[in-house]
């Protein structure tokens, strides 16, 4: 199969639509259930990418959780604690093979983006992870391939209608790519840098320990960086992305994004919150938006008289932004990546109040001093890699 046309566009008026390759050459794809669409096919491609690089630099299996071009989550697959399972609603599965925590990870990190998304797994596709696929609101998933117990539960799925994509994991893509724009082609080489240990050998703080732990979680966020647009801020801890800022336009509102999602995925891991007394018939989804209200500055719209009694069997007392601040206290050891430099210290600063200890930026900003400055104020250890990692 050479091409593939498509229902649409980007939008529905945006027609005809396909896929091809113009070489004359099979795509490296075959859809083995449902109709994936432009916007599918585009965050289907980069995530697999992305991947595809994690498994390769970590040696675990990987996957990511994307909408609208650009990961929600991104994680490897190592084992989750009894908190972790309960905050990402798998609690109930017992134990997960690798691939199947890989996603659950993903997913979980930012649930309220992950709603909707496009998955892409590094590995064979298991019973397993498929029945955490099943039970979330998703629209479709990408991997090498597919057992039969899990292509039989996917196919179920959206009475029928789940987009099922299998991918050539052999497949090389041309070292040349090119995109139109207003009818102008524009071309680049692939950017095929590889992630690794050199990158981050360039330490410019007081602080010269780079656990081999941070090494790989830099190398998580550097990864989902390179398939993040761009500007943009990854925030990772114990495997997994916990906070992503994508597509702003200045970098310090990349960093106050990403780290309010990772604050939100620690608070979420608070008593308070873990103990909420949810009636049982609320949906998962309205779980989470119901969480994150509760959370965040908005709370009142879930804990005002007559809203209360919609979500929860009794009222909850208001998790105070005391009590939210003593709590993020406690989360340590996060690793920062950032697509491109640092220009002030005040990124630091915010980094600094989710927890973050390890940072992995190119560096060559004019201000580079006063952002290593503010590292050393913090005790924070800090590489610059000399690579930009922008992704349009």
């Amino acid at each position: 199969m050479t091409e593939l046309e498509l229902k649409y566009g980007c939008n529905p008026n945006q027609k005809p639509s396909r896929i091809f390759m113009e070489d004359g050459s099979d795509l490296p794809i075959t859809v083995l259930n449902g109709r994936p669409g432009y916007i599918n096919f585009l965050d289907a491609f980069n995530g697999w990418q992305l991947v595809k690089e994690l498994k390769k630099a970590t040696g675990l299996p990987a996957a990511t959780s994307f909408k609208h071009v650009s990961p929600a989550g991104a994680a490897v697959g190592l084992p989750l604690s009894e908190i972790e399972a309960k905050i990402y609603w798998v609690d109930d599965l017992g134990e997960l093979t690798p691939l199947a925590s890989a996603y659950a990870r993903a997913r979980g990190a930012d649930r309220m983006s992950s709603f909707g998304d496009f998955i892409s797994l590094s590995d064979v596709c298991d019973e397993c992870t498929a029945r955490i696929i099943k039970r979330e609101v998703s629209d479709g998933v990408i991997a090498p391939g597919y057992t039969d117990e899990a292509l039989a539960i996917l196919k179920a799925k959206k009475n029928g209608n789940y987009n099922v994509i299998q991918i050539d994991e052999n497949y090389v893509p041309a070292e040349i790519e090119r995109k139109q724009v207003y009818g102008i082609t524009f071309e680049q080489g692939r950017n095929e840098l590889k992630i690794d240990d050199e990158l981050m050998a360039n330490i410019v703080t007081d602080n010269k320990e780079i656990p081999e732990s941070a090494k790989i979680d830099l190398a998580i966020a550097l990864i989902t960086l390179k398939y993040t647009q761009s500007n943009s801020v990854c925030y990772v801890k114990g495997g997994q992305a916990i906070g992503i800022g994508a597509g702003q336009q200045s970098r310090i509102h990349c960093t106050r994004l990403a780290g309010s999602k990772a604050d939100n995925w620690y608070l979420r891991q608070a008593p308070q919150v873990l103990g909420l007394p949810f009636r049982s018939d609320i949906k998962r989804a309205d779980r989470d938006n119901t969480i994150d209200l509760y959370i965040g500055e908005e709370y009142m719209d879930v804990l005002a008289d007559g809203q209360w009694e919609k979500f929860f069997t009794e009222k909850p007392a208001v998790f105070t932004r005391e009590e939210k601040r003593a709590w993020l206290d406690g989360l340590t050891d996060v690793s920062l990546g950032s697509d491109a430099f640092f220009p002030f210290g005040d990124n630091i600063e915010r980094a600094h109040k989710s927890g973050v200890k390890y940072i992995a930026q190119p560096g060559g900003s004019v201000r580079d001093d006063n952002v290593i400055e503010t590292c050393n104020k913090y005790g924070m250890a800090m590489c610059f890699t000399g690579i930009r990692l922008f992704h349009h």
